[in-house]
């Protein structure tokens, strides 16, 4: 697919020109300095908060928005302030203080995630990337967030806010939905201009990822408040967009397995007991999809199935007797 040149402006124009992608380095000292004046206060950033403090917030925000996850996190941390704490719960606790924030199976990650760190760290959360790597759930992002957030270990911590920074500033794209995992490491890492200290490295990581998020947005980037502008090689060149560099759009919600999971897992909350499958073929129309998600449900052991004398029974998983039995 060839490559159209759309600015702010409406131009249309031709392939932008090979010399506007000399910048190769980013100099995040004004975005760090921007990053000061500008980021948002939230509960996760405040001083002295807690590894597992980050590790929660990080896996939260996975998928989520900030706004959804920080009245959630907080009453997560106040309830379960260390790993010992979520460890002794139940996964149908967990389940229902997750909430409505989606893709339920983070909690359930999160749970065992908590779980190991008890068994296999002394209830502290590990150091190093290869231990963090180990636990439940915590992929590459996340092990390198927490690692340079939390402990000040200097990597790139590479999600999609950091990734279209740097895809425009240095290789004047519009996105990097087409970098792979490695390949987003290697390349976030190498744009960052040294020498630089282990602090400012691991500073300008969130500074760069708040830039994402604030100003250098998917939709409708604030090109004049940022403080890349000068140099940002996507600018410079008209702000060219390219379908083959654009992330994968996600798949419609309304009538999805996902939204039958949603529903079936909100009335396991809201009614801590179990229910049968007349009761549970109520929440949605088509009885083949729904009972495909009671099927995923169990398998991904976020439900569990037992007998009864009037068949299958379904509910959350609790290690003691039910609420309000």
């Amino acid at each position: 697919m060839s490559r159209l040149l759309v600015t702010q402006h409406g131009f249309l124009g031709s392939e932008h020109p090979a010399a506007l992608r000399s910048i190769n380095r980013v100099d995040v000292a004004p975005v760090i300095n921007w990053y000061q004046a500008n980021k948002r206060e939230l509960p996760w950033r405040e001083p002295g908060v807690s590894p597992w403090a980050i590790l929660v917030s990080e896996i939260m925000l996975q998928q989520t928005p900030v706004s959804r996850v920080v009245p959630v996190w907080t009453a997560w941390m106040k309830r379960w302030p260390t790993p010992h704490h979520l460890a002794e719960a139940s996964l149908g606790e967990v389940l229902q203080n997750w909430n409505r924030m989606g893709y339920p199976r983070r909690a359930r990650n999160l749970h065992n995630c908590a779980i190991a760190i008890v068994s296999e760290f002394d209830g502290e959360v590990p150091t190093g990337l290869d231990d963090l790597l180990s636990l439940p759930g915590v992929g590459d992002y996340t092990a390198r967030a927490v690692a340079t957030f939390a402990f000040g270990d200097p990597h790139p911590v590479v999600d999609t806010n950091v990734k279209r920074v740097i895809a425009r500033a240095l290789h004047g794209d519009a996105a990097a939905g087409h970098w792979s995992i490695k390949v987003g490491l290697s390349r976030v890492d190498e744009a960052i201009d040294r020498p630089i200290s282990d602090e400012d490295y691991c500073r300008g990581q969130q500074a760069l990822m708040e830039l994402g998020a604030l100003v250098c947005t998917a939709k409708a980037p604030s090109c004049e408040a940022c403080p890349l502008k000068a140099t940002c090689t996507w600018r410079l060149a008209g702000f060219p967009i390219d379908e083959a560099v654009l992330p994968r759009s996600q798949a419609r919600y309304e009538g999805s397995d996902r939204q039958v999971r949603g529903l079936i897992l909100a009335l396991l909350r809201d009614e801590p007991t179990t229910h049968g499958l007349d009761r549970l073929e109520q929440l949605w129309p088509k009885t083949p999809q729904l009972r495909k998600a009671v099927a995923t449900l169990v398998a991904d052991g976020l439900i569990q199935e037992s007998d009864s004398a009037d068949g299958p029974v379904y509910g959350l998983s609790w290690s003691e007797p039910y609420p309000g039995e």
